[in-house]
């Protein structure tokens, strides 16, 4: 199965997507939801064109995988996850989260990895729940 990586990022018009491993799968939108919903339907469109003009990829199995800027996840889930609960599952202080989350600090790739670890120990957690 091809994973398509869907780069999303933030911008002053809202959210922006684009495959890093095919050509012309593009989107946008004032949310990252909408960005989201436009790729999906760039696929689509994507799909009516004629045989030859239609990406390979088509014909087989995909998935796609979101990639985010930090700025961009934090702001994405900032409903869901406070500063308190990200320095919790995280180690990384309040304040600190708060400056990648408005782009007034990028975070070093220790940092970087230290959130998406977090976050992924939490998701395989939440999994793992019966109720």
């Amino acid at each position: 199965m091809k994973t398509i990586k869907i780069i999303i990022e933030r911008n002053e018009d809202g959210f922006w997507g684009y495959a890093e491993n095919e050509k012309a799968i593009v989107g946008g939108g004032n949310t990252v939801q909408e960005c989201k919903q436009d790729v999906l339907d760039c696929i689509e469109t994507l799909k009516e064109l004629d045989e030859e003009n239609k990406p390979g990829f088509l014909d087989k199995d995909y998935m796609l995988v979101y990639k985010f800027d930090t700025a961009s996840l934090l702001n994405y889930y900032k409903g869901i996850f406070t500063n308190s609960a990200l320095e919790r599952i995280t180690g990384i202080n309040q304040k600190q989260i708060q400056h990648y989350a408005s782009g007034h600090r990028n975070p070093r790739l220790e940092q970087r990895l230290k959130i998406e670890s977090a976050l992924h120990n939490l998701g395989k957690e939440l999994l793992a729940v019966e109720l």
